[in-house]
């Protein structure tokens, strides 16, 4: 059975410069954003949701897998792009969220977790078990890692042929796995993935897929995570250099299903994109950039109202923000250290955005409803839109865009797609070696 992915896939291994871009977000408006670049170019979108923040319990936002399909697909719905062009994706599954479980009590709970993303209709399963539980030695070696994953992948399969779809699902492996969303402290050093290692990862996970008795599952592999050597943290961007990966490009080239997928291009410049395609990693996966792009966006429009709006009838969507923030400092106080003021900064305006997890928080959902109303019932005049987000206001001018609050934050988050569209895109692909 085919999977829609399969087809970018064979182009980059018939030595088409293509890939596609891998969109971690559950903010509505991002997913909205997303959904109107993909039916604009003809694409398919690839949506995925995170283990932290989708999972049987409901994860940071709420929601569990069923749930989030449901949010991505009435998203699709309202941008009228069939639902067919929509991938869902589950990023980093495996037990990072029962970390401080015993082991064997984090994979059954592992279990559960892969079974409802398959059952929800997720085809594309990242099976990550590079994280230690509570009774692992550490560091986890190879055999362990990849034992976790066969049993993950066992999971999937079952799942999956019991609901009639077996061949379906795509899988994503790998060890040396960037963290979730971003450096978790300022970067001092990064080195890019070893040739050896990737190797050993590859043998390794083949060798425990067959001991499950899953080798033939072996084609369904369709990425390798592995460390390409970019990253941020809070103020740094590492960008891509292509000359310290150069061994490592070429590991893949007997694997006839299988590319590299680059985790946390957050931030690169689209010629350092362009070369990460060309190079092999033809899954580009980015999250907080976009996530940064809509809290500029609605900053913007949030001055904007302070020039428009009476103040008892404003928003205060940056107040709100920060008082809830400080009201609930569990995904940003471990994070941003220093001083006070820097700890401000931080909270505002980090590379690594921490923000990303305040969007679903009751004040701040009804302070962004009352801002975007509140500009939706006045016509923002032309020279304070070029004030504070010029690129649009550009299209405003040129006839391009509508000037109304949530088609300008639309567009200020697809300025970040349409980078990644121009680096992987099928429809422009460049040959490479």
């Amino acid at each position: 059975m085919s999977n829609p992915l399969d087809t970018v896939i064979a182009l980059h291994k018939r030595g088409r410069s293509v890939g596609i871009t891998s969109i971690c977000s559950a903010h509505p408006l991002v997913l909205q954003a997303a959904m109107v670049q993909a039916r604009e170019d003809g694409d398919l979108v690839l949506i995925e949701a995170t283990s932290n923040q989708v999972d049987q319990d409901g994860g940071y936002t709420g929601m569990r897998p069923a749930d989030f399909r449901d949010l991505v697909h009435e998203a699709a719905d309202r941008a009228g792009l069939p639902r067919e062009r929509v991938v869902l994706g589950g990023d980093h599954l495996g037990p990072n969220r029962w970390r401080s479980l015993p082991a064997e009590e984090a994979m059954a709970r592992v279990d559960v977790l892969v079974a409802a993303y398959v059952e929800a209709g997720f085809t594309k399963i990242h099976l990550d078990c590079s994280y230690p539980c509570a009774d692992d030695q550490t560091p986890l070696s190879d055999e362990v890692m990849a034992a976790r994953a066969a049993r993950m992948l066992a999971v999937a399969e079952k799942t999956a042929a019991a609901m009639g779809r077996a061949g379906q699902l795509r899988y994503v492996i790998g060890t040396e796995v960037p963290v979730p969303g971003g450096a978790e402290e300022t970067i001092e050093e990064l080195r890019p993935t070893t040739a050896d290692s990737a190797r050993r990862t590859l043998d390794r996970h083949r060798i425990a897929f067959a001991e499950q008795g899953l080798d033939h599952v072996w084609p369904q592999v369709m990425a390798l995570v592995v460390q390409p050597g970019v990253e941020f943290d809070h103020l740094r961007v590492v960008d891509y250099d292509r000359e310290r990966s150069k061994e490592l490009q070429q590991i893949l080239d007997d694997e006839p299903t299988m590319v590299f997928e680059a985790h946390s291009t957050d931030y690169q410049t689209v010629p350092r994109l362009v070369a990460l395609v060309e190079d092999h990693w033809a899954v580009l996966k980015v999250g907080p950039g976009l996530t940064f792009a809509l809290r500029e966006a609605l900053f913007a429009l949030a001055a904007i109202e302070t020039e428009l709006v009476p103040e008892p009838d404003r928003s205060r969507l940056p107040e709100v923000v920060e008082q809830r923030m400080l009201a609930e400092p569990g995904h940003w106080a471990k994070y941003y250290t220093g001083a006070a003021a820097e700890q401000r900064l931080a909270r505002r305006y980090s590379y690594s955005d921490r923000m990303r997890y305040y969007w679903p928080d009751p004040e701040i959902q009804a302070a962004e409803r009352r801002l975007l109303g509140n500009l939706a019932e006045r016509p923002i005049p032309l020279p304070l839109l070029s004030q504070y987000l010029p690129d649009q206001y550009q299209r405003v001018r040129a006839g391009a865009l509508d000037n109304h609050p949530i088609e300008l934050v639309l567009d200020r988050v697809r300025d970040v797609l349409r980078g990644y569209r121009r680096a992987a895109s099928p429809a422009e692909g460049r040959r490479v070696a």
